[in-house]
């Protein structure tokens, strides 16, 4: 039975994959989507309406509605956490998805406003925090860390001891090795491998774990502090 009410920020394609898992898989039923007014081309997705975010308040509720912020990595993630920021602000409680067909750890530690997805694997002593997204299949080592507003891709083996921070974002089969730190607001490229550690604001790329002189920061086109969007 669907015993509580949520909204999704963002009309893309998370925002239908979240409505897929949300709706089938957990006790939240959607009722609406919302998307910055700029940028608010339809007025409905899957027979929900596609409402304006300035105007939430005034006909959702904050009291009687969470909200989730369907968007990936954009801009290393800033917006995503612009919007959970954002909404929280409004008074909306921040809700998490985590699949039943993950494998998550009973001493395990995760964080608000999460998205993982199935065939994770978290093992003991795993921290996670807020506003993290685990694609499918990831293995999250013993012991390791994950700081806020980070995204795992597929297929990611994080070892043991490991401590990443906030803001990266990791590729599909990128891979760590133990005892392991990477900076935040890092990039690791699809398929790195990775064995030592990592300064904040770095793109490694390939097998060999080559640090490129791009800052990922760069690379995603990240404004500065006080920067237009």
């Amino acid at each position: 039975m669907k015993d509580r009410k949520l909204i999704l920020l963002g009309d893309s394609a998370f925002a239908e994959i979240a409505f897929e898992y949300f709706t089938h898989d957990s006790p939240y039923e959607v009722v609406a989507f919302a998307v910055e007014r700029a940028f608010l081309k339809r007025s409905e997705l899957f027979g929900r309406p596609v409402v304006a975010l300035e105007d939430l308040p005034a006909n959702y509720a904050p009291a009687d509605h969470s909200f989730y912020a369907a968007l990936v990595y954009t801009q290393l993630n800033r917006l995503r956490t612009r919007l959970y920021h954002q909404a929280k602000e409004m008074g909306y409680q921040p809700a998490s998805f985590i699949s039943p067909r993950a494998f998550v750890w009973r001493n395990a530690k995760i964080g608000e406003h999460c998205f993982i997805f199935e065939n994770n694997v978290i093992q003991p002593f795993v921290e996670i925090g807020n506003n993290v997204v685990l694609w499918s299949g990831n293995h999250i080592g013993h012991h390791s860390s994950i700081q806020d507003h980070c995204f795992i891709s597929s297929h990611v083996v994080i070892s043991g001891f490991c401590n990443i921070g906030e803001s990266c974002f990791f590729g599909v089969n990128a891979t760590l090795g133990n005892n392991v730190s990477i900076g935040a607001d890092s990039l690791l490229g699809a398929g790195a491998v990775v064995v030592k550690d990592v300064p904040p604001d770095t793109l490694v790329k390939g097998p060999m774990g080559e640090i490129t002189k791009v800052p990922a920061t760069v690379y995603f086109k990240v404004p500065k502090a006080g920067g237009a969007e």
